[in-house]
Parts: C-alpha cells; sequence; structure tokens
C-alpha cells in the first residue's frame, strides 16, 4: 500500500520533517501580540491583492483551462483522431509558486503548469499554442522561450501576468480529475517536462508537509517581502528564488508545529544565521524513486557536493533549488539573515517596529566601485531574449570575481535596468551601447528622431555588481593593482557563445564606474544623497558610525583616469581599461562593514583583454566578514538548540 509523504512521515516518527522538533509549545502572548501587528505592517506594505484582482486572476485561469483543452482537441484532429477521441484527450492546468502557495500579492505573475497527452509536442506548444494565446480576448503580450532551462511562455492577460510551462505525459488523455503527486506519472518522459512537472509537484508537497498552512503562509509572505527589499530575491543572479525562500521557512514551522507567524519569522532568521552550510534543508527523506533519473547525492555527484546552501526539494527526484549560489551571494545572505534577527529581537521587546524590518536595501548606497554589464540591441522583441541571455550568466561572472586575488566581494544586483533611447548618429548609439546617456540623449523622444537619417533606437539592459577589496596589508605602500581583465573578457566570450548571438545586432559592455558616476535612473525619487563639491567636513578618526555619505570619499583621496572603450565591431563593445589610483589613510577594515560605511576602497584596476590565465589562489569564504562587531549574534532562547535541527549522516 503506497502513503503520502506526510503521512508516512508522521506514522513512522510522530513529527514532520526528518528530525524532532525544536520545541512543541505554543507561542507566547508576546509572540502572538507581534504577530497581529506584523499582519496589519503586512497589509500596510500592500503585501495583500484586491478582491477585485483576485476575481480577475480567477476568471483568466478559466480561459487558460479552456484554451489549454481547445489546443489539445485541435492538435488531436491534426493527428488524425475522431472528434470523440479528440474531445476525450483532455489537457489541464495546475497552478505552482506564489500564487499555489497562497502568498502572491498586487500584479505578481501565475505560475501554470499546462499538461497535455503524448500526442502533442513541444513544438506544437510554442508554434500553435503561443499564436492561439495572441488571438485571445485581453492579452496584451507574448514572448515564448522555447531554448530555456525551463521552457516557458509569457503573457498577460487582462493585466495579469502568467508564465506557461508545458509537460506531456505518456498517457493518450488527461483525464479531469489528474494528480501529479504519483511518481509514476515521470516514467517515459524527457528532462524538460520532469523540469516542469517539478514546480507544480515540489508547490503541493510542501503545503502537505507544513503542519499549519495558515502559519505557513503568514510567515512566507513576510520573508518574501523581506527577501525583496533586501534584493536577496533572485534564483538567477546567486541568491534565493520562492521556492527557496518558501522551504526554508516551512523547515522552521515543522521545527515550531504550534507557533504562530510571529514566533517562525524570529526563529527563522536565527536558525539560517545558525544553519551549518553546507548541511542541506530536507523537509522530508530523499526517496530514491521508481526511475533511472539523478537524484541529488553529494556523496555520488561532485557537482552536488559543490553547492553551498543546498535546499533540496521534498518531490521527486529531488533536486538542489539553490545551486546558483555563490561564495559572495552566501555572504551577502548571512549578513542580512543576522540583520534581520536583530531588528526582530528589538520588535519582541517594544523597541522597533516591523516596518524596519522591510526597509529598502542600501546596494546603490554601500559600495564605492561597480560594474556595469550592459546588454543591448535594436528591436525590443530581441532584447527581451538577449537581456535574459545576459543576465543567466551575470552569475558566472560573478564566480569568476570570487577568484580574482585582493577582491573579497562581487555583489550582483538582483535586476537589470530597462533603458529605451532615440540616437540621431551612429556615434551617439554607440555612446548609449557604451552606457554613456547623455541628458540631451535621455530627454528625447521617439518623435524627435522620426524621419531623420542615421537615427535609431536603442534598447539596452544594466546590470550592477558592487565590488569590495580585501583591506590592505600592514606596512604596504604605493598603489595596488586589481585585475579584473581574466574574468571580464571570459564573460563576454561566454555570452558570445550563445548560438543565437548576432555581433551586427547585438552589444555587450562590462565597464567600471564609481558611485558617484551612478545614473539617477538605479534611485528612487529623493533618495540620492547630494554630490557636494565641496570638501567633507572633518571628523573624529574614531567615529565608526558617522552618517557620511557614501557617495562622499571616507578618509580617501583618490583620482579617476579616463576610460578607454575598445570598438570590437558596429554594435559590440567592451571596457578595455578602468585606472584609478588610491592613498589610504586609516586602518584596515572587514570588507562588508567598510562597504556598509562607504568606504570601500578599489585600488588600480585593469580590465584590459589581455590572454592571461585566472589566479591560482581561489577565494575563501572568511568568518570575519559573517561577524560586523556592531551587531550580537543572534541566539534561540533559551532551552532551543538550533543543531537539533540538523542531521548527521544525510547525503
Amino acid at each position: 500500500m503506497r502513503f503520502n509523504a506526510p503521512t508516512y512521515i508522521m506514522a513512522r516518527t510522530k513529527f514532520l520533517g526528518v528530525t524532532p522538533p525544536i520545541a512543541v509549545a505554543e507561542s507566547t502572548p508576546r509572540e502572538k501580540e507581534v504577530t497581529v501587528t506584523l499582519m496589519d505592517e503586512l497589509r500596510r506594505q500592500g503585501t495583500f491583492e484586491s478582491e477585485e484582482e483576485s476575481k480577475t486572476r480567477e476568471i483568466v485561469l478559466g480561459r487558460l483551462s479552456s484554451l489549454v483543452k481547445d489546443f489539445v482537441h485541435k492538435i488531436s484532429l491534426s493527428r488524425g483522431l475522431s472528434e470523440a477521441a479528440a474531445k476525450a484527450a483532455g489537457g489541464k492546468i495546475f497552478t505552482f509558486g506564489s500564487y499555489r502557495l497562497g502568498v502572491h500579492g498586487p500584479g505578481s505573475d501565475i505560475d501554470t503548469l499546462c499538461v497535455v497527452p503524448k500526442h502533442v509536442s513541444r513544438e506544437d506548444f510554442f508554434e500553435v499554442f503561443e499564436d492561439m494565446i495572441k488571438e485571445t480576448d485581453g492579452v496584451m503580450e507574448v514572448s515564448g522561450v522555447p531554448d530555456a532551462y525551463v521552457p516557458i511562455i509569457k503573457t498577460k492577460i487582462r493585466g495579469i501576468p502568467i508564465d506557461l510551462v508545458m509537460a506531456r505525459l505518456a498517457l493518450s488523455s488527461i483525464p479531469e480529475d489528474l494528480s501529479l503527486q504519483d511518481d509514476n506519472l515521470l516514467r517515459n518522459l524527457d528532462e524538460r517536462c520532469v523540469r516542469s512537472l517539478n514546480g507544480s509537484r515540489v508547490t503541493d508537497e510542501i503545503l502537505r508537509l507544513v503542519p499549519d498552512v495558515a502559519v505557513f503562509r503568514d510567515a512566507l509572505r513576510c520573508i518574501k517581502l523581506w527577501a525583496q527589499r533586501r534584493a536577496i530575491y533572485s534564483n538567477v543572479n546567486g541568491f534565493l528564488g520562492g521556492v527557496a525562500w518558501a522551504m526554508l521557512v516551512a523547515r522552521i514551522c515543522q521545527l515550531y508545529p504550534k507557533a504562530i507567524a510571529g514566533a517562525i519569522v524570529s526563529r527563522f532568521f536565527i536558525i539560517m544565521y545558525q544553519w551549518t552550510w553546507p548541511q542541506p534543508v530536507l523537509l522530508k527523506p530523499i526517496d530514491d524513486g521508481p526511475l533511472p533519473v539523478r537524484v541529488w547525492n553529494p556523496k555520488l555527484y561532485p557537482a552536488d557536493r559543490a553547492h553551498r546552501m543546498p535546499i533540496i526539494t521534498p518531490a521527486y527526484p529531488s533536486m538542489c533549488a539553490t545551486h546558483n549560489v555563490t561564495q559572495s551571494t552566501q555572504m551577502i545572505m548571512t549578513e542580512e539573515f543576522k540583520k534581520a534577527s536583530e531588528i526582530v529581537d528589538r520588535v519582541i521587546i517594544g523597541k522597533a517596529n516591523w516596518s524596519e524590518l522591510f526597509a529598502k536595501h542600501d546596494f546603490f548606497h554601500r559600495y564605492r566601485y561597480y560594474l556595469q554589464v550592459i546588454a543591448s540591441t535594436g528591436r525590443p522583441e530581441l532584447q527581451i531574449k538577449w537581456s535574459g541571455t545576459v543576465e543567466s550568466r551575470i552569475r558566472q561572472l560573478v564566480m569568476k570575481l570570487e577568484y580574482v586575488e585582493s577582491l573579497a566581494l562581487a555583489h550582483p544586483f538582483i535586476k537589470g535596468f530597462e533603458q529605451v533611447s532615440y540616437g540621431l548618429n551612429e556615434e551617439e548609439v554607440r555612446a548609449v551601447a557604451q552606457g554613456e546617456i547623455s541628458e540631451a540623449i535621455a530627454k528625447r523622444k521617439k518623435e524627435d528622431i522620426e524621419g531623420v537619417d542615421g537615427a535609431s533606437v536603442v534598447y539596452s539592459t544594466t546590470f550592477y555588481i558592487g565590488l569590495v577589496v580585501e583591506p590592505r596589508q600592514p606596512g604596504s605602500v604605493g598603489p595596488r593593482r586589481l585585475d579584473i581583465s581574466y574574468p571580464t573578457n571570459e564573460f563576454t566570450k561566454l555570452v558570445k557563445m550563445w548560438e543565437k548571438f548576432d555581433e551586427n545586432q547585438m552589444g555587450i559592455v562590462v565597464r567600471h564606474i564609481r558611485s558617484s558616476a551612478l545614473p539617477d535612473y538605479v534611485f528612487d525619487e529623493g533618495e540620492r544623497q547630494p554630490r557636494l563639491a565641496q570638501k567633507r567636513p572633518k571628523t573624529q578618526a574614531t567615529d565608526r558610525s558617522s552618517n557620511t555619505s557614501p557617495d562622499v570619499p571616507n578618509k580617501k583621496a583618490r583620482l579617476v583616469q579616463n576610460e578607454h572603450i575598445q570598438l570590437l565591431s558596429d554594435n559590440v563593445l567592451m571596457a578595455t581599461r578602468h585606472s584609478i589610483s588610491e592613498s589610504i589613510a586609516g586602518h584596515p577594515h572587514e570588507a562588508l562593514k567598510n562597504a556598509e560605511h562607504g568606504i570601500n576602497s578599489l585600488p588600480h584596476i585593469n580590465t584590459t583583454t589581455s590572454p592571461q590565465q585566472p589566479p591560482s589562489s581561489a577565494g575563501v569564504y572568511k568568518s570575519t566578514v559573517k561577524e560586523p562587531p556592531h551587531i550580537k549574534s543572534p541566539q534561540l532562547p533559551k532551552g532551543e538548540n538550533v543543531a537539533v535541527a540538523t542531521v548527521t549522516g544525510l547525503p
């Protein structure tokens, strides 16, 4: 007899998860009070959608369900099936992600899986179904990405963003009461179909593995908003995506089965900070399953052993949802766990408000120097695919930068900034592709270039990476050099290896800029500090917590020399050299502490495309970065031990 996962775990161990709970007591009166204020704050922050939008989503999903059935019917007839057989072939949609978990907010997309019978191909999905969507009333945009790791159609229907993936089952028809829980449905499927099914199966399994779904949803809504505001919500850029955050919250719910949301949030930050990575986070024991498919196993696979923060999906076949995490992004998230824990501690004792937890990130104030990665084309539909390709490789650039000697941290921002610019001539087009957008170009509109010979539109997406350099060694003198030519050159080669790359239509630029040169579009209105031309007032050398603007040099004098751009082709440009000299007065500090106060120092930088090899010594995850002195190390309440949550002997 087959039992579902939660029933099996409960019957065998009397608890959900792979270890006993840390505590089974109910939350304290104070924790209940702060949970009420937490939910009030989440409503003030606009995390709940309106009833009208909720009804619109239901209408849109109803239309999609009918459209999938019509699609399967149409393909079935084209394959020679009878009218009766074509109608019986069915077709069904399943939601997953934040919508299925019940934590979606206003404007968020709906992840939707389309399940079709075996005679419907993936080519049909992108050639026939995509066209059927375009012809549907209320559809605003449609963009298919068949070459993605999980092939997807992105669309917007009646203002609701929809991400559609497809799975073709080895069945002649799809019954209306189909459940995806049965592992045997994965038989005879290709890897793309397994990955597509995995999203829905994982979401459903998470909901089955938490002791109280309502508490889980409230806590996850809080953690999701916090991660978004702190700019650490992005799987593609090396942080955690929605599924990973959901699994972490689910694990804390398992460890405190009778706690309410405020208590779960409090324990979440402490336990995640103290977690002994690379110990995996598991919601249930890993199942080998009935099929000859790869299951996450660091004892067997070296690639799995390299995962820094493994969070393992509970549905078969188990996979690591966090394989993109890098040394730098792990350091950043660990630091954020610690800061958040300190804020929640103060909330619980009545010395802070929940709004402080959701304060906006300080990424564009935090560092002195940044890398810009600029992807550009001349057509909007091409720009979507090209910028997406470049973004998917940013993590590779970060990992290569981590191998650079003296570079302590490479912090990628979680999204790119899109711009449409209008150039009057080839010179202006090249300037835009290099990130040099003058005030005149920024103000220009489409009608200003109509009928002008040589004028053209440039679509660009700019990504940012913050840089932190190791402190100067005691006794060292003279300017320092930081050579990042190898990682930037290799990254440019990597993105150009895309099979659809066309150097006549696509541009890629990697260049270094100072924080004072950051464009206004990265800041909210009124957020940017004034750029002071006058000399900064003197402060006491011992004052580490002054409110010095990050855009103003702190105890450093710098000279930025001219940047030299090498033209590689008509539209393909790359920054080739950025030189910076420095003289530093003061003592070395920890990298992240320096960055927080805007005193990140960057020596002479060389991004020339010389054919050198990567440095022999890789960066090391340093405990000194993990312990900034101005925030105490978070601890669980007396009698609670995080060691209970980890299990030795697991893969």
